[in-house]
């Protein structure tokens, strides 16, 4: 987080924009935050981003245990063939490998139905000896809860918990992207819907609501720095950013980052 060489924009500000700039610069002034003197910029600043975000929810959610149990991971890095490697999703790995193989296919399904979130958050399913812990709930395993994803006896794969995308700052093609990938796994699963969720540093509120405003496909929408951004949007004059703003939040659309680990143990 700082300025761009050469730039009084700050690497989350769009800098063709007097208002974006200004409030970034606000929103950074009220976080009290020493900035970097040479930020990174582009794809870099984007999964540095992605990192720490994860960083801050697997510490947080590791102090949450005791309201969300569980043999719980959170990744960056899904490798090939991404969330085919989930309990819900696994038959997509045949699927695409079917339409990949025909074109006929393909041209009339289309689309990647792979999707690699930024940011996954899984359970691994439990031995029976763990389910077992309070009493005798799996008395006959060949006969008891043969198909639950939940015991690893009839499964090793995870199941995804949470799909989160990471976007330091939102443009609207940014938004498509995400709103995509959401329907995927709201479509194409075989099993519970996983939390879908953002997060994103954009400064604009009005470009927050390319994203965040509406329902269906994304659980909500958590900025980094939001108070600070609503101090800002307040102070700054601008009354349209300040009450798009509002709306997001009131329509419970838009939450802060610190609201994100509580939610995640929903």
């Amino acid at each position: 987080m700082g300025y761009r060489k050469g730039s009084k924009a700050f690497t989350m500000a769009d800098g063709s924009s007097k208002t974006s700039m200004e409030l970034a610069e606000r929103m950074v002034s009220k976080m009290g935050l020493p900035t970097c003197s040479e930020p990174a910029t582009g794809q870099t600043a984007g999964k540095l981003f992605t990192d720490y975000t994860m960083e801050f929810l697997e510490a947080a959610s590791a102090r949450l245990r005791h309201l969300r149990p569980g043999n719980w991971y959170f990744s960056t890095s899904q490798a090939a063939p991404g969330i085919a490697l989930f309990d819900q999703y696994q038959h997509l790995a045949d699927l695409q490998r079917v339409i990949t193989d025909n074109k006929e296919l393909k041209a009339a399904l289309g689309g990647d139905y792979l999707v690699t979130p930024d940011i996954i958050v899984a359970k691994r399913p439990e031995p029976d000896e763990s389910i077992n812990a309070v009493g005798s709930l799996i008395d006959d395993p060949r006969n008891t809860a043969r198909y639950t994803p939940l015991r690893r006896f009839n499964t090793e794969l995870a199941t995804l918990h949470a799909s989160i995308s990471c976007k330091w700052t939102m443009r609207s093609d940014r938004a498509q992207n995400t709103r995509t990938e959401a329907l995927n796994l709201i479509r194409n699963r075989k099993g519970k819907t996983p939390h879908i969720m953002a997060v994103t540093m954009e400064p604009m509120p009005t470009r927050l609501a390319s994203i965040a405003m509406g329902t269906g496909d994304m659980d909500c929408v958590y900025h980094a720095a939001l108070y600070e951004l609503e101090e800002a949007a307040k102070e700054s004059g601008k009354e349209d950013q300040a009450e798009m703003l509002q709306t997001l939040v009131s329509g419970r659309r838009l939450r802060d980052i610190s609201d994100l680990p509580f939610d995640l143990a929903i």
